[in-house]
């Protein structure tokens, strides 16, 4: 299964590329597009009404602002979103990050920190890992790693 990375601008790149990089090193596939949920819906609905048709087992959606992007996305597929708010000049992200995570009942978003793509690939390493027996062991491998190196961490 693929990974599905969606961002409601360009200007969102930076941040997202953390989880491009997170998801190579893992040699997890993805398809990634900016989407606007405000500027092209219809274009946000098509894309995520046909992910699971597409092979995307999760979604990542970054967005800043008001970022309605994720909860939109949940809406329109059952496969998991994982949300990353993206810090803005407004709030530091902050409102990204209440957006996201104030998701009504019965739409859950998964939510990570402020410019945590990082950490929405683990998380989506995570879910697909649930069902792929390699991609499992190199997560295990992965966390084994950062155990060792804090253990070797010498000051």
């Amino acid at each position: 299964m693929k990974v599905g990375i969606v961002m409601g601008s360009t200007s969102d790149l930076e941040v997202m590329s953390a989880a491009f990089r997170t998801l190579d090193e893992f040699g997890v596939e993805y398809e990634k597009r900016v989407i606007s949920a405000h500027r092209a819906p219809k274009l946000l609905f098509d894309w995520a009404s046909g992910a699971k048709e597409r092979g995307l087992g999760v979604i990542i959606a970054g967005a800043g602002g008001a970022a309605h992007l994720p909860g939109v996305t949940a809406a329109m597929t059952t496969i998991p979103v994982v949300g990353v708010p993206i810090s803005g000049k407004a709030f530091g992200g902050l409102d990204s990050l209440l957006s996201m995570v104030q998701m009504p009942s019965g739409i859950p978003v998964a939510t990570v920190a402020v410019n945590g793509a990082k950490n929405a690939a683990l998380l989506a390493v995570s879910i697909l890992s649930l069902n792929d027996a390699t991609l499992a062991e190199k997560l295990s491998e992965f966390r084994q790693k950062q155990t060792e190196a804090i253990e070797n961490t010498q000051i």
